[in-house]
């Protein structure tokens, strides 16, 4: 790879960072704003703050399994690259008009997994890396609908001799700050260190760094701020469908998810699993839900939502492969 392409690649990952962070901004701020405690400009600068600064939390163990652990790094090229961020891109902007929250971390997988094969085959793919990223696209929902449940049971369970309930919402809307900055710190380790991966990918592949190599400081930085600025656009549609469409939200509930998600994302961040901040905070939402009745859940809504998860990495990796053969022609 020549200078030009290596510094046009790295350009199109931070735009997948930006994209990732106000398709995903609704992850971190859905709940504030549907239980009123934020306003969504005021929510969108508190998300954004705290996806900045998540990288004097977390380290890059994220980026480093993204980096070697999901396709073998010999194959990786400006071509392959640049499909698989397209096919990222691509998924996520339909996914965002359409209002559904999806994993951009599972679209980032599908893409580079998807130009890779296209130009290596599928012995190109890292089976133990894409096997462990397929365990938790189960475990994170199942896990923050878990701890959601949990959580809110006990919570309830806390207060539920107390009758004040001005003053109860109004202490549960100081908690919501802290878990919202709690989670936006977890969305910020994790789904920044992604794009932190490729653009480290990039540059072992393009000789500038050695194959054991650390992930830059000014890599980690321009990834974080990527974020940020995205999360600052908003995602509007998603906020939507997140807070208000799956299930009505109280500020104890927004406490529970938040809390319950953060945790998932901390624990997984700090093992280097890459997870789905989406499906995380789903589920936790849902298991809010599910605590109080049934019925509390638009099962109808949360199985649109869970249909586009399972379209996600497909969906990317066909974006990416059509991409990758129309690079191979102009090639």
């Amino acid at each position: 790879m020549d200078d030009l392409s290596v510094v046009t690649v790295i350009a199109i990952a931070l735009g997948f960072d930006f994209v990732n962070g106000f398709h995903d901004a609704a992850n971190s701020i859905a709940t504030v704003v549907s239980t009123n405690v934020l306003s969504p400009r005021l929510a969108v600068l508190w998300a954004a703050f705290f996806n900045f600064v998540a990288f004097l939390v977390f380290g890059t163990v994220v980026a480093a399994t993204i980096a070697t652990g999901v396709v073998d790094p010999e194959v990786l090229s400006i071509g392959v690259v640049f499909s698989g961020l397209v096919g990222a891109i691509g998924w996520n902007l339909v996914t965002f008009f359409l209002g559904l929250p999806t994993s951009s971390s599972h679209a980032l997988v599908g893409g580079i997994a998807g130009a890779a094969v296209a130009n290596g085959g599928f012995e190109v793919l890292v089976s133990s890396g894409l096997r462990k990223i397929g365990v938790f696209i189960i475990l994170s929902p199942l896990i923050g609908l878990a701890l959601g449940m949990v959580l809110t049971v006990t919570l309830m369970w806390l207060v539920h001799r107390y009758h004040n309930v001005d003053r109860l919402n109004r202490m549960f809307r100081t908690g919501q700050l802290v878990s919202a900055a709690a989670f936006s710190l977890g969305h910020g380790g994790n789904d920044a260190q992604k794009t932190m991966g490729v653009i480290l990918a990039v540059l072992i592949t393009a000789g500038h760094l050695p194959a054991d190599a650390d992930v830059p400081l000014w890599v980690v930085l321009s990834a974080h701020v990527a974020i940020a600025l995205g999360t600052l656009t908003g995602g509007w549609r998603i906020v939507k469908t997140m807070g208000t469409r799956i299930t009505r939200l109280q500020p104890v509930g927004g406490v529970a998810a938040e809390t319950a998600a953060a945790t998932t994302l901390f624990f997984t961040s700090h093992a280097g699993i890459p997870v789905s901040t989406t499906h995380t905070i789903t589920g936790a939402i849902v298991g809010v839900g599910a605590s109080r009745r049934l019925s509390a859940v638009r099962w109808g809504v949360a199985g649109r939502v869970v249909w586009a998860w399972i379209l996600t990495i497909p969906g990317a990796w066909l974006i990416a492969t059509v991409t990758s053969l129309v690079v191979e022609v102009f090639n």
